[in-house]
C-alpha cells in the first residue's frame, strides 16, 4: 500500500509502500475519499478482490470518516477517532494506494490520467468520480467575511469548536438537517444560537408544517432562537463578522456565521473534462458516465433527472456500480427514499410524497401531551407518504408498505396506530371494537386527563341528562381543553345512550370536534400562538387544516395577539392575499379609499391617469361612494398602488374582512336639514377604524339628520346625527338578506360616538364567529348582551375600546404601500403562457 498525505502528518504513514511496477490488474482509480466511494469500493472487494488495482485521491488529510456524525463530534458526544469508517489498516490490508490531503485538478480522458494539485500524474483504465456534493454559500455582502464558514467537513467543525471556545453569539443560516444540528452543536458548546430559515416550516423537504412546529417548539424550548420566514439581506463586520440583517431590518448580533442552506452536486471536475452534467454528472443505470471508462458515484451523480443527497439511495448505486465493474449488471433504477433522523436528540421520519392534493386521504394522530404526531398519505388504498414526529417506531413498517405498494384498505382504520395493533386486528384479536373497549373500562379509568374527569364521572354526567358531546363538555368538562379524549367520550355518549345521541352545534370544519366559540377560548385559555400550535393542542384531525379552518384560525390569532402575531398570508383567500378583487376575466380591481366618501382633484387625476396609463376598461362609482378601477393585470398592481400612494391614496380594503367603507351624507355643513357634522364624523370615524381585519366585511355609515341619506340603518355600525346629538345603530345590513339596525344608545358628542364604534367593533371583533356578519351575530346573542357590554358597563366599554385602538397601532400600515416597495413581488409575476396541445404532442 502506498499511504501518502500531502497535507499534514495527522493520518499518514510514514513510509511510502508503492504498488508493484509488474502488477498487470486494471487500475481503478477513485477521485474521493468519502463515503460513496469508499463504500463502492468495499462493494467492489466483496465481489472480486483481485480484479482491480485501486487508487484513491481524497481532498482532506484524513481516512474515510462517516460525515453524518460530524454533528456528535460538534455537540462533543464523539471523537473524530470514533467516526472513522475505514481505518488505514483497511486500506493497507486490501492494498489500496490512498493519496490524501491532493485532491484532482484534472482528467485527461484521452491519456486517460488524473492530475493532483501537487501534481501528481496517476493512470487509469477505469475511473470513478465520487467528488460528493460542495455547500452552497449564498451570494449576499458579507459572505467572505472571516468567521463564515459552513458545515461539511472536519476543518469546517474544528473552525466551530475554536469559535464556541471564545463564546459569545452564533447565527446558523438555514434550517435544514445539517443547520439544525450545528446548532444544536453550538448551543450545548455554551453558545447563543439564532437559526434563520428562509422558508416557513423547518426542514420543508422532510417535514410538514405540523411536525416542523413541533420540531421548532422543542428547538426553543432548548435555548435556540428560531427565525422561519426569514430572509438574510447581508452579513456585516468589520474586518471580521459581527452580525446577520435581515430583509425585514432585523440584525443579528453574532461572532459566528454557519451557513448550511444547502449542497449542490460536485461537478466542476466533471464538466472540464468534457462529460455530460446538467444538475449532477449523468450516469446511466450502471453509473457510467458519457465516458465508457469514467464511472460516478453518489452526491454528484445524477441519475433518470435525479440526484441524491441521502445514503440508502448512495449504498445502491454503489452496489449497482461494482456490479458493473464485475461484468454482473445488475442496473440501479433508482430509489424510493425515507428519511428517519434523530435531529438534536429528537425523532423525525419521512417517506414518498406527503403533500397531500386531489385524491389523497390524510390518516393522522396527534398526541399533544407526549409531543408527538403521525401522519399516513393514501391514495387508491395504498400509502403514498408519510411523516411522523416524537414517535419513529413505525417509520420502517410504513416505508416498507409503501416500496411494495400494498393495498392497505384492510387495516384502514388501524394503520395511524403502527404496526402492532394492525396486526393485532388483521388476526381477529380482540379489544379492538372502540365501544366495547370503553365499554369494559372500570368507573374509575381516566377519560380526560387535562380535566381529570374518570369514565364513571362521564357515565353520571351523561345519565343526568347531558346527550351530546357540547353537553358533556359544558358539564363536567371532558373533552373541553385539547380535544383528544372526545373519541372516548362520543363513544360513551354511544354505549350509554344508543341511538338517542343529540348531535351538538356545527364544528368549525370537518377537521376539528370543535366549534369556532371553543376554538377561540382555547386560543387564549392557552395562549397559543401558533397555527400549527392551535392543530397539535386541540388535536385536529388534518395535518395542515383546510380552506374553512385555516382563515378562520388565523383571524382568531390576529385578533388574540396584536402586534405579537404573524399574519399567516397562505391562509387568507386569494382577494387578501393579493389585495384586490379577482374579476371573472382574470384581471383585479382596484378600489382606493376616499375618506368618508371625499376626494380632490389630486385624487381624481390620479386614479385618471392610472385608467389611462394601464388601460383599464371601467371605472364606476360605488355605493359605498369611491371610485372602482377594473381591468388590472395582476402584474401592474404594484405600479397601480405606486401610482395612487403618490397622490396620498391607501388601500380601500374593498377585497377583505375588515371595513369596507364609511358612508356619509354632507350634514350640516351643505344640508339645509342637517343638524351635525355627519361628513366630519364619517371622516374620524374612518380614520379611527381603516385596516382593521374583522370577522367579516364591515359597513359603516353617519347620516346628518334623519331622514338618513346614507343609510345608516342598514349598516354593521350607523350613527343618525339628530339636534341633540348622535343615534348610534349596530346589526344592519343591505344585502340579500336585508336586516334593520337595532338601536344600540344614544350619545350626546361625537367623542361619545367615536367610543362606542370603537367598543362595539372590538366587541364584534372578539366573539363573533369567523365569517358571522354583524346582522346574524347580533340575532345569535341577542341585541340585550350588546347594550349590557357597550352600553351599561362603562368600564368594560372602555377596556375594548383601548384594546381596538391598540390593535390599530398595528393594522394601519398600507399593504398597497408595502407591495408598492416591492413586498412578495413573487406574487405578481405574470404566468407563463399555455403551450398548445398541438405544440406539446409534437414535442
Amino acid at each position: 500500500m502506498d499511504f501518502q498525505n500531502n497535507a499534514g502528518p495527522e493520518t499518514a504513514s510514514e513510509e511510502a509502500l508503492f504498488m508493484p511496477s509488474d502488477d498487470v490488474r486494471e487500475h481503478l482509480v477513485v477521485v474521493g475519499n468519502g463515503m460513496a466511494g469508499c463504500r463502492a469500493v468495499e462493494e467492489l472487494l466483496a465481489r472480486d478482490r483481485d480484479r482491480y488495482r485501486v487508487t484513491i485521491f481524497g481532498a482532506e488529510p484524513h481516512v474515510n470518516y462517516n460525515r453524518i456524525m460530524l454533528s456528535p463530534v460538534l455537540a462533543g458526544e464523539k471523537s473524530f477517532d470514533d467516526i472513522i469508517i475505514n481505518s488505514r489498516d483497511w486500506y493497507s490490508d486490501n492494498n489500496i494506494e490512498l493519496i490524501a490531503g491532493d485532491p484532482v485538478t484534472a482528467i485527461d480522458r484521452a491519456g486517460k490520467t488524473v492530475t493532483s494539485q501537487s501534481g501528481r500524474t496517476v493512470g487509469y483504465d477505469k475511473l470513478l468520480i465520487a467528488t460528493g456534493s460542495d455547500p452552497f454559500i449564498i451570494p449576499v455582502p458579507g459572505k467572505d467575511l472571516p468567521g463564515v464558514i459552513s458545515f461539511r467537513d472536519m476543518k469546517d467543525v474544528d473552525a466551530m469548536l475554536e469559535a464556541a471556545g471564545k463564546g459569545g453569539d452564533a447565527v446558523v443560516i438555514g434550517g435544514g438537517l445539517l443547520g439544525l444540528e450545528a446548532a444544536h452543536g453550538l448551543t450545548l458548546r455554551g453558545m447563543k444560537v439564532t437559526v434563520i430559515h428562509l422558508m416557513d416550516t423547518l426542514m420543508e423537504r422532510q417535514l410538514d408544517e405540523a411536525a416542523g412546529w413541533l420540531l421548532k417548539s422543542a428547538l426553543e424550548g432548548r435555548g435556540q432562537t428560531i427565525l422561519t420566514g426569514a430572509n438574510t439581506e447581508s452579513i456585516y463586520g468589520d474586518g471580521k463578522v459581527e452580525g446577520v440583517r435581515l430583509k425585514d431590518g432585523r440584525d443579528i448580533p453574532a461572532s459566528l456565521v454557519v451557513m448550511a442552506v444547502g449542497i449542490r452536486p460536485s461537478t466542476a471536475l466533471a464538466r472540464e473534462a468534457g462529460l455530460e452534467v446538467d444538475r449532477g454528472i449523468r450516469v446511466d443505470d450502471h453509473m457510467v458516465t458519457s465516458d465508457p471508462d469514467i464511472l460516478a458515484v453518489g452526491e454528484c451523480v445524477e441519475h433518470d433527472g435525479n440526484v441524491y443527497g441521502l445514503v440508502a439511495p448512495l449504498w445502491e448505486m454503489c452496489r449497482s456500480l461494482a456490479d458493473g465493474l464485475t461484468d454482473r449488471h445488475s442496473g440501479y433504477k433508482g430509489s424510493v427514499t425515507s428519511t428517519k433522523l434523530k435531529v438534536a436528540g429528537l425523532d423525525v421520519f419521512s417517506a414518498g410524497d406527503f403533500s397531500g392534493g386531489e385524491g389523497c386521504e390524510d390518516i393522522v394522530l396527534r398526541d399533544a401531551s407526549r409531543g408527538i404526531y403521525k401522519r399516513v398519505v393514501v391514495r387508491n388504498d395504498r400509502i403514498v407518504g408519510a411523516v411522523l414526529y416524537g414517535d419513529t417506531v413505525d417509520g420502517g413498517w410504513y416505508f416498507d408498505l409503501l416500496k411494495r405498494e400494498e393495498d392497505v384498505s384492510g387495516i384502514r382504520d388501524l394503520l395511524i396506530f403502527g404496526q402492532a395493533y394492525a396486526a393485532l386486528g388483521a388476526s381477529g384479536g380482540g379489544a379492538l371494537d372502540p365501544k366495547a373497549a370503553v365499554a369494559a373500562l372500570s368507573d374509575d379509568a381516566e377519560i380526560c386527563g387535562c380535566n381529570g374527569v374518570a369514565k364513571g364521572q362521564v357515565v353520571a354526567c351523561i345519565e343526568k341528562g347531558a346527550c351530546s358531546l357540547d353537553a358533556v363538555r359544558a358539564t363536567c368538562k371532558a373533552s373541553a381543553s385539547c380535544g383528544s379524549c372526545t373519541g372516548l367520550v362520543e363513544n360513551l355518549l354511544s354505549v350509554v345512550l344508543g341511538d338517542e345521541v343529540q348531535s351538538g352545534p356545527k364544528t368549525l370544519c370537518k377537521c376539528t370536534s370543535f366549534t369556532h366559540d371553543d376554538v377561540r377560548r382555547e386560543i387564549v385559555a392557552q395562549n397559543m400562538r401558533s397555527i400549527p400550535e392551535v392543530m397539535q393542542l386541540l388535536h385536529w384531525s388534518t395535518p395542515d387544516g383546510c380552506s374553512s379552518c385555516r382563515p378562520a384560525l388565523n383571524y382568531y390569532l390576529l385578533c388574540a395577539l396584536p402586534g405579537e402575531y404573524r399574519d399567516d398570508q397562505q391562509s387568507r383567500f386569494v382577494n387578501e392575499r393579493m389585495h384586490a378583487n379577482i374579476q371573472k376575466d382574470g384581471t383585479y380591481s382596484v378600489v382606493p379609499r376616499m375618506w368618508g366618501g371625499l376626494t380632490s382633484p389630486r385624487e381624481l387625476r390620479a386614479i385618471a391617469d392610472v385608467v389611462e396609463k394601464y388601460n383599464a376598461p371601467m371605472v364606476k362609482v360605488t355605493g359605498g361612494q369611491r371610485l372602482d378601477i377594473f381591468g388590472i393585470r395582476k402584474e401592474d398592481l404594484p405600479a397601480v398602488w405606486a401610482d395612487l400612494n403618490a397622490a396620498g391614496m391607501v388601500s380601500g380594503h374593498a377585497y377583505g374582512k375588515s371595513l369596507r367603507t364609511v358612508k356619509t351624507c354632507v350634514g350640516s355643513e351643505w344640508c339645509r336639514f342637517g343638524t351635525q357634522d355627519s361628513t366630519g364624523l364619517g371622516v374620524r370615524i374612518e380614520r379611527m377604524t381603516w385596516g382593521s381585519w374583522m370577522p367579516h366585511k364591515f359597513k359603516i355609515a353617519a347620516s346628518g339628520c334623519p331622514r338618513n341619506c346614507a343609510e345608516a340603518t342598514i349598516k354593521d355600525f350607523g350613527v343618525v346625527c339628530v339636534d341633540s346629538g348622535y343615534e348610534l345603530h349596530v346589526g344592519g345590513n343591505g344585502g340579500i338578506h336585508v336586516r334593520a339596525t337595532d338601536l344600540l344608545c344614544k350619545v350626546s358628542t361625537e367623542q361619545e360616538a367615536l367610543d362606542h364604534c370603537a367598543a362595539f367593533i372590538q366587541l364584534y371583533r372578539e366573539e363573533a364567529r369567523y365569517l358571522e356578519r354583524t346582522a346574524p351575530w347580533i340575532e345569535r346573542v341577542g341585541v340585550e348582551y350588546v347594550k349590557s357590554r357597550i352600553v351599561e358597563d362603562e368600564a368594560g366599554r372602555e377596556a375594548l375600546r383601548s384594546r381596538f385602538l391598540y390593535s390599530q397601532s398595528f393594522s394601519q400600515d398600507d399593504p398597497w404601500a408595502q407591495r408598492a416597495a416591492g413586498a412578495d413581488s413573487e406574487l405578481h409575476q405574470p404566468l407563463e403562457p399555455p403551450m398548445p396541445f398541438g405544440a406539446i404532442a409534437a414535442e
